[in-house]
């Protein structure tokens, strides 16, 4: 009783707000279609100035009020994602595609070999509700082979096994695993920001943010799992357990592709002497310090770094064995290769680009450019590996940000959900461009309020000049922001 009145009496500002959103949650969950964009535009906008209110009046990290505090913040992040769990998603169609790998797979079917069109148009129904899958899927999805990783297969199939003739069924058992996979992400997050002496509060920027919530727990992209090993990976390594560290970023790898383009930012990681380790981790705050001085010999740093490797690749592999085959491997490498040359949503310098072969052929040069940024992109990843010292976690995580971002401006394609990945890594830099991306993302949507789904350029550029006006005055113009020191 004396706990509930303290929180009454501490609290109340945030419990409003608290209230608030889940009421806001509720509407978009269960009332909402994606072409509404008056009222998705107003619920999602008060509930970033409702989840920025909530952090804010809370004040965990003050010494009067840590445990409640901090407990309130955790309970509303579960609540706000359980409100979802019985909502189809309504802002994405791939559930419908997840659904159907994960059955095919319990079938003894490999989803890697067949695409939904090889069965449907023939009149072979391999799964339970095929047709419901297939009608709700669309025809992109259901004319090409899948492209997510045995881990993500992994996840359809428990669906599949808990709720094999349901898809509301299914949905639930997906949204639970996100929901696990985001408390994961919230105690190896907590524990790597007050390892690294940065504020710890910090992770509520991820872990509440409706960006985060609606597109990963509401919509089921699995970016979610994919950043709860990234982040596990990354307390790991530097902890110093740099074996299973490389274990889980294989892991996070089998969900999803994207942190393959980090390896490389790996390389300056194991090039630094004992004495630097303690300076940079911590983790040799018991050694004696004659020991520590005598240490300066560099560790054999080129048989880790490779070591590192090794495991990333054997696990990588291993979990991909299961589905190996030669028609695996030729259908795979082509469905992954269409997002380069075929297909094009939300870009920026791409659309630019376009525009001006345009101009030059008068044809869409999406052929040519799709294999010419993928290149520019391979090029600034391998300048922010080799000319950045990235042997902190710190500097890592900067790099990897940076990088990936610039692989997105970059990038034919850009959905909403792939930039969850940037705004995780924000929280333990000094940059937060991410969380301003995060907002006008879903101008990205706006595509949706025509029959035709297309894109209005202007709305685009909108969005873009948003975006690019914050991260060159963070990056660029602004050597400090002054609200670091106080997050």
């Amino acid at each position: 009783m004396l706990g509930l009145n303290n929180l009454f009496k501490y609290h109340k500002t945030p419990l409003l707000f608290i209230a608030l959103s889940s009421i806001f949650y509720l509407s978009f969950a269960y009332d909402l279609v994606r072409t509404d964009i008056t009222k998705l535009l107003l619920l999602y906008v008060a509930l970033f100035v409702f989840a920025y209110q909530i952090i804010k009046t809370t004040g965990f990290y003050t010494s009067t009020k840590l445990s409640t505090g901090f407990r309130l913040l955790v309970v509303s992040a579960i609540l706000f994602r359980l409100l979802f769990l019985f909502a189809m998603p309504n802002l994405s169609q791939d559930f419908y595609r997840f659904i159907w790998d994960g059955r095919m797979i319990l079938e003894g079917l490999n989803p890697y070999l067949y695409t939904p069109d090889s069965f449907i148009q023939k009149g072979n129904i391999p799964i339970s509700q095929a047709q419901e899958l297939y009608n709700g899927m669309g025809e992109l999805s259901s004319s090409h082979f899948t492209n997510y990783p045995p881990i993500n297969q992994l996840c359809f199939a428990i669906a599949a096994l808990f709720s094999g003739k349901s898809i509301l069924g299914s949905v639930m058992v997906m949204r639970i695993l996100i929901i696990g996979a985001d408390i994961g992400t919230l105690y190896f997050g907590k524990k790597l920001l007050e390892r690294l002496k940065l504020p710890s509060n910090r992770i509520f920027w991820y872990i509440l943010n409706p960006f985060i919530i609606i597109e990963l727990t509401g919509n089921l992209h699995f970016e979610g799992v994919m950043i709860f090993f990234l982040v596990w990976s990354l307390y790991l390594l530097h902890s110093g357990k740099w074996k299973w560290a490389a274990a889980i970023l294989a892991c996070s790898i089998s969900v999803k592709l994207i942190p393959l383009m980090f390896l490389p930012l790996f390389f300056w990681w194991f090039r630094k002497n004992i004495k630097e380790n303690v300076i940079a981790n911590e983790m040799m705050q018991s050694v004696p310090n004659d020991r520590i001085a005598s240490s300066k010999i560099p560790r054999n740093n080129v048989f880790k770094l490779i070591s590192f490797y090794a495991i990333v690749g054997i696990t990588t592999v291993l979990l991909f064995l299961p589905f190996f085959s030669m028609e695996f491997v030729y259908n795979y490498s082509k469905t992954v290769g269409l997002w380069f040359g075929n297909f094009e949503f939300n870009a920026s310098i791409y659309y630019l680009a376009r525009e001006i072969g345009y101009a030059i052929t008068g044809y869409n040069e999406i052929a040519i450019i799709g294999k010419m940024l993928p290149v520019i992109s391979l090029v600034v990843i391998l300048g922010f590996s080799f000319f950045r010292k990235n042997n902190t976690i710190p500097k890592l995580t900067t790099s990897i940000l940076l990088a990936f971002t610039f692989y997105l401006f970059l990038s034919t394609t850009v959905h909403p959900w792939y930039i969850a990945t940037l705004v995780i890594l924000c929280v333990f830099t000094k940059y937060r461009y991410p969380l301003v991306w995060s907002l006008v993302i879903i101008l990205s949507y706006l595509a949706y309020s025509n029959t035709e789904n297309s894109e209005n350029l202007w709305i685009i550029g909108l969005e873009y000049t948003i975006v690019y006006v914050a991260f060159v005055w963070e990056v660029l113009l602004k050597k400090r922001l002054p609200t670091i020191s106080s997050l």
